[in-house]
């Protein structure tokens, strides 16, 4: 998803910084609970995480982490008898979800890792906060925050923060070698924050052990990269050519990077494009090829994500084929695929064509909002009283009405309709 939005968002910052997300009433109570039976002076949990740096940056938080000294039994035992679920999300990396209203959380043992093969870590709970933060993956990530907005920083992290580098924890072999995974979220931080160097150890390090991407499971690739992918930042990827080329190598299909250029023409001009994440994946798949159905079946994508990049695909194909498409057939694509779906198609053209110039696009999308969609006047129960029984013949012969009434300018003659049916209803 990228989105190009110059709106002030000066309200937004100020509703923050008074109402600070820590404050939720929801939150408060399940410190309370978490605190019970505990010493005064005993931190027992602390946010942790997205929910941290996003807080410190005043963007918006859609995820909040807990960390905490209790296992996830102990979690389950104080949790019982009261109005917070607790669900088993990821136990056995020591992690339960608890939802409290309209309120969720991700509440995780503090742990240490003792053994890993790239894959899965052997860990084993511990109370220690630094031990804690010495396993994660990246400094920014190592950030805690208590209850009343109090900040324990123990890998500096803070720093890196405000200065927009994505620094491994310690050696940065020995944490990609913990998890591959960790290429792929160094890439994606480094995109979201617009990091401001390139440490060259860290790039040697990645390049080293890239191969062990294909360690990880497709599942947690492809969740890993629909987060890159929502990124207001992904198409800053061309700035970095060593970035992309590792990029280039995790996920070969998408061949197309440089279709992303475009998007500078849309700040030029100072137009607010919306791209969801499933258009952007047509961007960078779509050819002439079955690229994109490889990609579809190496990742296990979902259907709908399937039937969205299909439908992009065949109306590519026939826009290669019909001059019209865009222009006097415009409407009857329209009818046949709904303004949202044609907007997304011209879209992709545009990326696809460098021959459309950013004023044309404007206007073919002005004009997408000013067509009428007109509405196809028989049905059923039209055929059935001309003489029909229910049944497959009506529908093939409803769909040959139809497709007659769009070439015809969205008009039927009698004449029409009745070689129509007479030809289905012998």
């Amino acid at each position: 998803m990228i989105k190009i939005n110059t709106k002030n968002n000066f309200i937004t910052k100020i509703k923050k910084l008074f109402f600070p997300f820590y404050k939720l009433k929801e939150l408060k109570e399940i410190f309370k609970i978490l605190e019970k039976n505990q010493p005064k002076n005993k931190q027992v949990a602390m946010f942790v995480g997205g929910c941290v740096r996003k807080h410190i940056l005043n963007e918006k938080i859609d995820d909040i982490d807990i960390a905490t000294i209790f296992t996830p039994n102990q979690i389950k035992e104080k949790f019982k008898n009261t109005k917070v679920k607790v669900i088993d999300t990821g136990i056995h990396h020591g992690t339960v979800t608890l939802v409290l209203k309209n309120t969720k959380v991700e509440l995780t043992t503090l742990r240490k890792d003792i053994k890993t093969d790239g894959r899965h870590a052997e860990v084993v709970y511990t109370e220690d906060w630094n031990k804690d933060s010495q396993r994660r993956d990246f400094t920014i990530n190592s950030i805690y925050l208590d209850k009343k907005g109090n900040l324990f920083d123990p890998q500096l992290g803070l720093t890196d923060l405000k200065k927009r580098i994505v620094k491994f924890i310690g050696d940065p072999n020995e944490r990609i070698e913990e998890d591959y995974l960790r290429i792929i979220r160094y890439i994606r931080f480094s995109l979201q924050y617009k990091f401001e160097e390139n440490k060259k150890t860290t790039l040697e390090a990645i390049k080293l052990n890239v191969n062990g991407i294909k360690n990880i499971s497709k599942e947690r690739m492809f969740n890993e990269l629909t987060k890159i992918l929502k990124l207001e930042n992904f198409s800053y990827i061309l700035q970095f050519t060593e970035l992309k080329k590792i990029f280039s190598i995790i996920f070969p299909e998408f061949k197309y990077l440089d279709r992303l250029e475009k998007f500078k023409l849309f700040k030029e001009h100072k137009i607010d494009l919306f791209i969801e994440k499933d258009l952007l994946l047509s961007i960078l798949l779509i050819d002439d090829s079955n690229n994109h159905e490889y990609f579809c079946h190496k990742y296990k994508i979902s259907n709908l994500i399937k039937q969205k990049l299909n439908i992009i695909t065949r109306a590519f194909l026939e826009y290669k084929l019909d001059r019209n498409y865009l222009g006097k057939n415009l409407s009857k694509n329209i009818y046949l695929l709904g303004k949202n779906e044609i907007k997304n198609v011209i879209i992709f053209i545009f990326f696809f064509n460098n021959d459309i110039k950013i004023k044309e696009f404007e206007e073919l999308i002005k004009k997408i909002k000013k067509i009428k969609i007109h509405k196809f006047p028989l049905d059923g129960d039209y055929l059935i009283e001309k003489g029909f029984s229910e049944g497959k013949k009506i529908g093939a012969t409803l769909k040959a009405l139809e497709k007659e009434w769009l070439n015809n300018s969205y008009q039927l003659t009698d004449q029409n309709i009745s070689a129509i049916i007479e030809k289905f209803d012998n």
